[in-house]
């Protein structure tokens, strides 16, 4: 875990923005490096030290980075967009998310048009194909090609296939 490794001698940024000695049980060094001072300025300008210090305690160890890495991410997007924050983010977010399925049901819908039409297409290159076997004797037909035909037996009109 991320509160067990040793730290160097240097403060944490988090004692370095305060302007404190950092002792060996700082809560802050686990999650803010001496070199993350940029990071522990945002959370500490939105959140403040204190609110984050009770935050981290009531938290379970375990669950400790998760919570910091949430709120450098909310101050960061809170100091971006102060009116909304995160909830601006979301709703973004989730505009995009129904811009996107409805992209993704008209793809679908194309892809059912085009399907269908190429079916029909190769429906009605299969029934011709059998007609070059066809020998005409004085205009009638001699031999049927059963591809031109329905299950009842009599002829598939165009004007009977649905088009889209």
């Amino acid at each position: 875990m991320k509160g067990q490794e040793p730290r160097s001698s240097s403060s944490c940024a988090a004692c370095k923005f305060l302007k404190r000695r950092c002792t060996p049980n700082c809560q802050f060094a686990p999650y803010f490096r001496a070199d993350e001072l940029k990071k522990f300025a945002k959370v500490h300008k939105v959140f403040g030290a204190s609110n984050v210090s009770k935050i981290l305690n009531e938290v379970p160890e375990e669950q400790r980075e998760d919570t910091v890495n949430s709120l450098v991410y909310e101050a960061d997007v809170r100091l971006r967009d102060p009116v909304y924050g995160c909830i601006g983010a979301i709703a973004s977010l989730q505009r995009k998310m129904v811009e996107l399925q409805h992209d993704l049901l008209v793809a679908r819908a194309h892809l059912a048009h085009y399907a269908a039409r190429n079916t029909l297409f190769m429906d009605d290159q299969l029934s011709t194909a059998g007609f070059a076997e066809l020998q005409v004797c004085n205009g009638l037909f001699e031999n049927l090609n059963q591809n031109s035909l329905d299950q009842s037996g009599s002829f598939i009109e165009f004007s009977q296939v649905p088009f889209p």
